[in-house]
């Protein structure tokens, strides 16, 4: 019914992701919980699996049929109803089932999706599970050698709410913060619209709301704050408030975006470094993951407060299986990802959030004065170019920094005097990735301009 070709393009290294009606129909949904209920009987998981969505329009219509799917193999299944990523997570996690949640996170109105995981929140990627799904899809579903499974509806949402809060006492009593925060929240139409709200009202803080109406069709700017140009309203709104923060959520509220009291975005990585101290107070000598766009300012700020930094490539999978091994307590990625080992090592938007709030809540300072320790170089961001031939540029780039430090972690990562660039392939696209970091805004911006001079010649 489904051939290999169109898997393929679907079926990405992390999730299945595409276009609403043309590609995640509701056939396809159908078969697709079919095939992970036979994943997940191959693997001896739990018979029941937890589905969530999010505020898309066709959401709820195919979290129904790929029930329909996993129950037709004997699975049950407890549907959680509107969620975000984490609130599935979190419920895989206390449950311990498996998940599935339907969502297309940052992606535009015309797409939809699915992440899957394990029982105790455990991630299914291309080698992890999402390679064999395929090939059940392709095989046909088969006529079930055990009864049809029940579904049942469990509201989640209150515990969700609970857990987040007891790791932070301290943010919740008036009497045990320095001030009461105002915080302008941007839900983008997306998830956090149904969360936030949830948590804040537990919290000693003001907040002010911007689109937390839940609307999948996003009428006010993509939930995509990794976009410059969606975190513009949450920049103005926090000037003309004059709000302590201002914290930018992604369609499916898995990840967040800071914005300090200048109106100016906090780099990723500078909040990995807070969060990473905040952890190693408490757990003093702890190894933390850190991914290798980061700042080199994160393995410093971690070595310095006593702690074992380790390196790891971008992509979900690989830094919770790194934490896995290395028992890390925490790990950051440059995209706005924060995973928690008492999160299940699941990645967390408003746990990295409220680490956020509980610090500034705790002094007097202001946001870019706590932060100014962890800001230490210039990063370019990441800079995607259209390259015909990919192999032979980044050869080109091999060949100019010749005799320079080299490693091919994930990409290459090439280490200057005064600076660093990593250049890695798309998996999806004829694209390149450049980021660099020098230790001037003059050296950044001289790296930067060569080496996109390199990349987009002609050839």
């Amino acid at each position: 019914m489904f051939t290999s070709e169109f898997l393929d393009s679907i079926i990405k290294a992390y999730d299945v992701r595409g276009l609403v009606d043309s590609q995640v129909t509701p056939d396809f949904a159908f078969v697709l919980g079919g095939a992970f209920a036979r994943f997940l009987q191959e693997e001896r998981e739990p018979s029941t699996i937890i589905i969530g969505e999010d505020m898309r329009p066709s959401s709820p219509t195919l979290a129904d049929a790929f029930s329909d799917g996993a129950t037709s193999q004997g699975m049950d299944v407890i549907r959680i109803g509107l969620a975000s990523t984490d609130m599935l997570y979190f419920a895989a996690g206390k449950l311990n089932m498996p998940g599935a949640m339907f969502t297309a996170s940052h992606n535009p109105a015309a797409y939809n999706g699915v992440k899957l995981c394990k029982s105790g929140a455990v991630p299914i990627g291309e080698d992890s599970g999402l390679r064999r799904i395929k090939q059940f899809i392709i095989e046909g579903m088969p006529i079930a050698n055990r009864p049809v499974g029940k579904e049942s509806k469990r509201d989640l949402l209150d515990e969700y709410v609970d857990f987040l809060i007891e790791l932070f006492p301290e943010i919740e009593d008036p009497k045990s913060t320095q001030r009461r925060l105002k915080v302008v929240i941007d839900a983008g139409n997306g998830m956090a619209g149904h969360t936030a709200p949830a948590v804040m009202s537990r919290l000693n803080v003001e907040v002010i709301p911007m689109y937390f109406e839940l609307d999948g069709n996003f009428p006010n700017h993509e939930a995509n704050p990794i976009d410059p140009k969606n975190l513009a309203d949450l920049q103005k709104r926090v000037l003309k408030e004059k709000a302590d923060i201002g914290l930018a959520f992604d369609g499916d509220a898995d990840r967040c975006f800071l914005i300090d009291e200048k109106g100016a975005l906090v780099n990723p990585s500078t909040l990995t470094g807070l969060i990473a101290v905040r952890e190693l107070k408490r757990k003093p000598g702890s190894t933390i993951i850190y991914n290798l766009i980061s700042s080199k300012a994160v393995p410093e700020i971690i070595t310095e407060n006593g702690g074992t930094p380790l390196r790891s490539r971008v992509g979900h999978s690989f830094i919770k299986k790194m934490m896995a091994d290395s028992g890390a307590v925490f790990g950051g990625e440059h995209s706005g990802h924060f995973y928690f080992a008492d999160f299940w090592r699941a990645d967390s938007g408003m746990l990295a959030a409220l680490f956020a709030l509980t610090e500034l809540a705790s002094g007097k300072s202001s946001l870019s004065n706590l932060l100014k320790p962890f800001n230490r170089y210039v990063a370019s961001g990441e800079i995607n170019s259209e390259v015909k031939d990919v192999p032979a540029a980044i050869q080109a780039i091999l060949s100019e920094y010749e005799g320079f430090e080299v490693d091919e972690l994930d990409g290459i990562t090439v280490t200057g005097p005064k600076y660093w660039f990593n250049v890695r392939a798309s998996n999806t696209e004829p694209l390149l990735r450049l980021n660099v970091e020098g230790d001037t805004e003059a050296q950044m911006i001289k790296a930067r301009d060569a080496l996109l001079a390199i990349i987009r010649a002609k050839r």
